[in-house]
């Protein structure tokens, strides 16, 4: 009796489900841990900085805390939309070999959270070499819309500005 203290209690429906933040962009709904979101911000035009890629909208303050912030319309390769009432900024904890770190993404707007499976997670189709889809953790439908589940560790990792001069390399071949 003296572990049922210490035992968490599960909701059976949800056992073995991790919750995912979902997120819209150019109309498509995109996923990421629910664990690693820090907050969600309204937008806030950032400090730009030189030298870096176009998707590196520049960096905020955030409690005294040094923010880059990342347009994922322009990561991926979408047409750029002007920033609006719903666009929103939401930060998240990445970690990379040797520490962690707070990045902000600016996307179209929020959307849910859902609990998805494992058993759910479909893994993301196979391109070949030319696109790289590393990112992406894997597919889920839920409620009759396929989901992108994105692992944000490879995808703030520290290859984003190395992937985009893979991608001008690549381009220029």
């Amino acid at each position: 009796m003296a572990n049922d203290a210490t035992q968490s209690i599960q909701d059976p429906a949800t056992a073995g489900e991790d919750q995912y933040l979902t997120f819209i962009l150019a109309d498509e709904e995109y996923g990421v841990d629910i664990l690693r979101v820090q907050e969600i911000k309204g937008w806030e035009r950032p400090t730009p900085l030189p030298n870096t890629p176009d998707y590196i909208r520049g960096v905020i303050n955030v409690r005294g805390m040094i923010v880059p912030i990342i347009d994922m319309r322009l990561r991926f390769g979408m047409e750029p939309l002007e920033y609006g009432p719903t666009t929103v900024v939401i930060m998240l904890r990445v970690i990379s070999e040797d520490r962690e770190r707070v990045m902000g993404i600016v996307v179209d707007a929020v959307s849910e959270v859902y609990s998805i499976g494992d058993d759910n997670l479909q893994p993301a189709p196979d391109f070949g070499t030319r696109i790289g889809i590393d990112f992406v953790r894997g597919l889920a439908t839920v409620e009759e819309k396929m989901i992108l589940v994105l692992d944000i560790d490879t995808l703030l990792g520290p290859g984003l500005i190395a992937s985009e001069d893979a991608i001008q390399e690549g381009q220029s071949a």
